[in-house]
């Protein structure tokens, strides 16, 4: 269903990933993937994506977010960046860095961050180029074999995540509120309801500011009644964050993951991560 990493391709080209396109291995039978990458010469900066956007809300069943306050007059000056590299804001958890965006966030210490060559992507299962609904760098992941099947009867377990969460820029998105609808939208079809886009809805788009005080539009998509073609086949949700950087470009932060699951990520937990979202200094990581 869900292949993970893959080596990456050395030949040929994708307009989304320069250098070579994503690598195969998404097996023709399956219904949703959601691809991991380790490849220095991606660039994510995939902005079209597709889908049928309707309206949907949902509840949040976890700690609320922290309160946001005043952003740091320098992300240098910052107490939570130390001479290792960002600290966590909230106690217990780890960080999460994307060193190109210069934007990090924290997760439960339960999850595992992923190296900043790290993509993660989804596309149509029946698109011979494999070209990128959505994606995102540098992500941190929540239990990688979470689900396993055979999703494409080739013989071999195709492993599913519980959830997942990454950053990347937004290079020729015309603005926050389209980012935040058609990522969180993408995410959902993509990895969860494809082909069925009718499964998918969409809550309005609202205003967010981060505990660092990123100021931004989010948005939450849902799918209901997905077909369950083997065990691993579930209804996901998605979170996308969207928000002008410091030097006036648009990037985006995105949370993915199984609903309606014994394990499910609470939507109050979600808020919390996003809340985390923060300039840092470029440290090389």
């Amino acid at each position: 269903m869900w292949p993970g990493q893959q080596p990456p391709a050395d030949t040929g080209h994708s307009p989304a990933f320069p250098g070579g396109p994503p690598p195969g291995g998404r097996g023709g039978g399956s219904r949703t993937t959601v691809v991991a990458v380790v490849a220095a010469a991606v660039v994510v900066a995939v902005a079209a994506v597709t889908g049928t956007v309707l309206l949907r809300g949902g509840d949040d069943r976890a700690d609320p977010a922290p309160t946001a306050s005043a952003p740091s007059a320098s992300a240098a000056d910052d107490p939570a960046n130390g001479a290792e590299g960002p600290r966590p804001t909230v106690a217990g958890w780890r960080v999460v860095t994307n060193p190109d965006l210069g934007i990090a966030f924290d997760v439960p210490d339960s999850w595992v961050p992923k190296a900043p060559t790290w993509v993660t992507y989804v596309a149509e299962n029946d698109d011979p180029e494999d070209k990128p609904l959505v994606a995102m760098r540098a992500p941190a992941v929540l239990q990688e074999e979470w689900c396993a099947a055979d999703s494409d009867r080739d013989g071999r377990l195709d492993h599913v995540p519980l959830a997942g969460a990454g950053t990347r820029g937004e290079d020729g998105a015309r603005g926050t509120e389209e980012i935040a609808r058609k990522n969180a939208a993408a995410w959902v079809y993509g990895a969860f309801a494809q082909p069925a886009r009718d499964k998918v809805t969409t809550g309005p788009v609202s205003s967010f500011t981060t505990s660092s005080g990123i100021a931004g539009s989010v948005a939450t998509s849902r799918s209901s009644g997905v077909e369950k073609r083997d065990k691993c086949d579930v209804d996901g949700k998605a979170t996308t964050f969207a928000f002008e950087t410091a030097d006036g470009d648009l990037a985006s932060w995105s949370f993915y993951g199984a609903a309606d699951v014994a394990d499910e990520v609470p939507d109050g937990t979600v808020r919390k991560i996003l809340s985390t979202v923060r300039y840092v200094p470029d440290k090389g990581q």
